[in-house]
């Protein structure tokens, strides 16, 4: 493993975020060796699982690397893509995930952190969904899991905006499970994990698949998500995505025309 490092202590397996130079930036490298890792736990029986960052860290992810969002007329979060390969073994492990989120949360990496069953941050931890910003429209399946997780009105916010919002409203909209001190943070985060893995496993693992499937019982008419991939095949092939990569990678604001 390069980008991250891994451990199991105590039934408890931690992954740790190992891409300092790139703000530990979702590389397909780095979600590559995360569901290596999972699996890795998975057979290990491990009972929760803790995805962090490097103690002291002012980003605990830039969200997804730039430089391998696809070309004008691909889909950047399509099915089979690294990213939402991961999400779906978060969300399908049989143990609890736990995000230890020390600092900010950008782009895809706020999909990442609130997949995760429980999150726990500090004062500084901040969330940000910036599509907006490169001119991206955002898969439905993630659309949907921003809303459950977050609201409709703030959902709307975050996606239009592009903004980070604080950790005191995260912890108050009920998105952020636990706001403690930084210093309190380690501590906090394995004595829950360690109360977790007390309890039974198999319990525990159903009451996860339980609440998963129930929290997206809700059926959509399979024409609205035909209309939304249309929709969302006009952006990939937009003057606005093309600009959108160019501006972030030249560090300048985008000319966006809506074209």
């Amino acid at each position: 493993m390069e980008l991250i490092n891994h451990s199991i202590n105590d039934n408890i397996g931690t992954i740790i975020f190992n891409n300092d130079e790139k703000r530990n930036a979702l590389a397909f490298q780095l979600l590559e060796e995360m569901i290596e890792v999972f699996d890795i736990f998975k057979k290990s029986d491990v009972r929760v699982v803790i995805i962090r960052a490097k103690a002291g860290s002012k980003v605990w992810s830039a969200g997804l690397n730039i430089d391998e969002l696809p070309e004008p007329g691909e889909d950047p979060l399509s099915f089979n893509n690294p990213l939402e390969r991961v999400l779906r073994t978060i969300e399908e492990f049989p143990a609890p995930v736990i995000a230890m989120a020390e600092g900010s949360i950008w782009g895809g990496a706020c999909d990442l952190a609130t997949t995760c069953d429980i999150i726990i941050g500090t004062k500084d931890t901040t969330f940000a969904i910036t599509p907006a910003r490169l001119g991206v429209a955002y898969n439905s399946s993630g659309i949907l899991h921003v809303i459950r997780v977050f609201g409709l009105h703030t959902a709307k916010e975050l996606f239009f905006t592009a903004r980070p919002i604080s950790a005191e409203k995260a912890e108050r909209i009920g998105a952020l499970n636990h706001l403690v001190a930084a210093d309190e943070l380690e501590e906090f985060t394995y004595k829950l994990a360690k109360t977790i893995s007390y309890n039974s496993p198999l319990s525990v693992s159903v009451a996860k698949k339980q609440i998963n499937v129930l929290a997206k019982s809700l059926p959509v008419n399979p024409a609205d998500f035909e209309l939304i991939d249309e929709l969302r095949n006009k952006a990939f092939n937009s003057h606005d995505y093309v600009e959108g990569k160019k501006a972030f990678l030249e560090k300048r604001h985008a000319r966006f025309i809506g074209k």
